[in-house]
């Protein structure tokens, strides 16, 4: 029997930003990013690239005052996005981890996508990278987590530069991402003991 599609197109107009994602889980890495956020478009590459999915973003927001609202409503989108393909979960692995070194930035990242949303994030990063406010990854991390339904912890075990860190958070929770979200051969069961995640 051939396997459902892992698919999902989510939209989202508010009176701050317009946005489109298209999400397949089992792509390749192809990826489409135009939110007019130059960095966040390059992290949203990473998530594609490593995690192993194709992806394609397209956001408008009031960039004239500044990025917070397109950063957090592309993240609540992606949540949304991720959540809705994942479907029921059945057979995925559920856990994913990652330790992901760029250069002198180590950073680690476990997720399980149990359903019940939380973020702990330990990345000391601030300033700007470009025109990107450093503290928005952490809002873009927990959009997502408390969108898609998983708990999500990310920590920095070294690292001083702003980009580094925040580049290797991304590659970390992309391939975390892709762990969790394979199915497992043979596996057809939700993988909880309560039957649903």
């Amino acid at each position: 029997m051939r396997p459902k599609p892992r698919r999902a197109t989510i939209e989202r107009r508010t009176g701050e930003t317009d946005i489109r994602i298209e999400l397949d889980l089992d792509g390749t890495g192809r990826h489409e990013t135009d939110t007019g956020v130059g960095f966040l478009d390059h992290m949203l590459a990473q998530v594609a690239r490593h995690g192993r999915v194709d992806l394609v973003v397209h956001a408008r927001g009031d960039v004239h005052i500044d990025f917070h609202h397109t950063a957090e409503d592309v993240g609540i989108v992606l949540g949304q996005a991720i959540g809705q393909a994942l479907g029921d979960k059945a057979g995925i692995a559920r856990y994913g981890s990652a330790l992901i070194p760029l250069d002198e930035a180590l950073v680690q990242c476990a997720l399980d996508l149990s359903g019940r949303p939380f973020l702990a994030c330990s990345l000391p990063v601030a300033g700007k990278v470009g025109e990107f406010d450093a503290e928005l990854a952490e809002d873009v991390f927990r959009a997502i987590a408390f969108n898609g339904g998983m708990t999500l912890h990310l920590a920095a075990l070294a690292g001083k530069n702003t980009h580094h860190l925040i580049e290797a958070a991304f590659k970390a929770f992309a391939r975390a991402l892709a762990a969790a979200k394979q199915v497992e051969a043979g596996a057809t069961d939700v993988p909880s003991t309560k039957g649903v995640l």
